[in-house]
């Protein structure tokens, strides 16, 4: 027997519940298809336990350097590994709790558990049920990459889930990949206790940003006493007396290191794979993302692809970012599209990088004459007064038009301060809207227009 609805939601990441409720607010009936837990990768394995455990790290570190603010603290600052792990845990059971409940009122809305398999262009199967729907909404996410390094399979290894479960501190963690996930560890780690190694193949740690960006990153995570290897040409896995020898470099340096742990951190795939997306017709990429068009709809009629599993972005943001064009196309008549919105992520080191639009080497690449402002964290009055002086804003101008191509804020509350830049950006307004618009003090964000007024070839 099948059973029919009017819309299929695979996956309940941060797009899928969401654009269940407007369906059913709208009328409809919705089957939300989830294989483990509610939330996807952000409630999960991502965004919060991740934060919770970078807020415990940054608590740590703020103790450590009481001095420095004239508090003193007797005795030495210890950490608990065990409870840093359950308060992470409970900020994600308490959002998984949040979603289950959510779900749960959602009037015509049925949560089903299992893994959905397209046996059709609008039919799946769970359980050993089917069920059809006129519009299926694939919401699928991603998880780590194991990359085919020689070795990889004789050695216990961690990814970015797997390591949320660790309850007590390594003695040295080696990670693979010096790139957003693999740094957030790193530092986070450090702060905890324990000795970090970070192993770059690349010639430069997160390599998608300026070479200034890339160096001061290096210099904030040595600085608290992370070993950065880049240039690691050699990566390679050997069981070792006291955890796992990592082949670095061929050439220079220490040919290997030796850790008690190792965390894998070079990338992620969709959850893609066993979907069986042919009976539907969708098609993928040579990667496993769903191909989608300007306003997400794959190559099969009526499905639509959100989120991770599309390629079109790995963040919340993107993802939930999805639902709402999604939403506004279906419902609001609104022809919302992918390629309207700014790239814009953050970097969750501390201090944290707050990245919008092109870098510096994207638009000289893209043949644009740009100017750009660029001002170090020590002549910003926050941050001076907090103590955190770490970093620098840097913002990048179309020459011949004066629109903002795209900025970076690598230091104290860099992640909110890049909002004011990414909204100018949007609202297609010349820098010298924002330049000339009075700012709060004392505050990171006053300190734009002042970069913008100190533009240079």
């Amino acid at each position: 027997m099948t059973r029919p609805f009017d819309a299929i939601v695979i996956g309940a990441g941060q797009a899928g519940p969401a654009l269940a409720e407007r369906l059913t607010k709208a009328g409809q009936t919705v089957a939300i298809v989830e294989r483990k837990y509610l939330g996807g990768t952000c409630v999960n394995t991502g965004c919060m336990p991740t934060k919770a455990l970078v807020a415990s790290a940054k608590t740590a570190q703020v103790a450590r350097r009481a001095a420095d603010y004239g508090v003193v603290l007797t005795g030495e600052v210890a950490v608990d590994m065990a409870r840093v792990r359950a308060r992470a845990h409970q900020v994600t059971m308490n959002a998984r709790n949040g979603l289950e409940s959510w779900i749960g009122g959602m009037t015509g809305c049925e949560l089903i558990r299992g893994q959905a398999t397209f046996v059709g262009p609008h039919e799946i199967e769970v359980n050993g049920q089917r069920l059809t729907a006129p519009r299926i909404f694939i919401n699928v996410g991603g998880r780590a990459v194991v990359p085919d390094f020689p070795g990889v399979g004789e050695v216990p290894h961690l990814n970015n889930t797997s390591i949320l479960e660790l309850d007590t501190l390594p003695r040295h963690l080696v990670v693979v990949g010096g790139s957003y996930i693999g740094l957030e560890f790193a530092q986070m780690y450090r702060r905890f206790g324990a000795q970090v190694t970070v192993v770059e193949k690349g010639p430069r740690l997160v390599g998608r940003e300026d070479e200034d960006v890339s160096q001061a990153i290096r210099e904030i995570l040595e600085g608290e006493g992370i070993t950065v290897r880049t240039g690691a040409e050699c990566i390679g896995f050997k069981p070792h007396a006291d955890g796992v020898e990592v082949g670095v470099d061929c050439n220079s340096g220490e040919p290997t290191v030796v850790g008690s742990h190792v965390l894998l951190a070079v990338g992620r795939q969709p959850n893609t794979d066993d979907l069986g997306l042919a009976a539907a017709g969708i098609e993928a990429d040579a990667r496993g993302y769903i191909k989608v068009d300007d306003q997400l709809r794959t190559t099969a009629d009526g499905v639509w692809a959100l989120g991770d599993c599309n390629g079109k972005g790995a963040f919340t943001h993107t993802s939930w970012n999805d639902y709402e064009i999604v939403a506004a196309n279906l419902l609001d008549d609104d022809p919302r599209r992918v390629s309207d919105r700014i790239e814009t992520y953050a970097l969750y080191i501390d201090p944290p990088l707050g990245r919008c639009g092109m870098t510096e080497t994207q638009a000289r690449a893209a043949g644009k004459t740009v100017r750009v402002g660029k001002r170090p964290m020590t002549r910003v009055g926050r941050a001076t007064e907090k103590g955190e002086t770490q970093g620098f804003m840097k913002v990048v101008v179309d020459a011949d038009t004066n629109a903002i191509l795209g900025a970076a804020i690598l230091g104290i509350e860099g992640d909110e301060a890049i909002h004011a830049i990414l909204d100018t950006m949007a609202a297609k307004q010349p820098y010298t809207t924002l330049m000339r618009t009075m700012h709060i003090h004392p505050t990171v964000s006053e300190l734009i227009p002042t970069v913008l007024g100190e533009l240079k070839p």
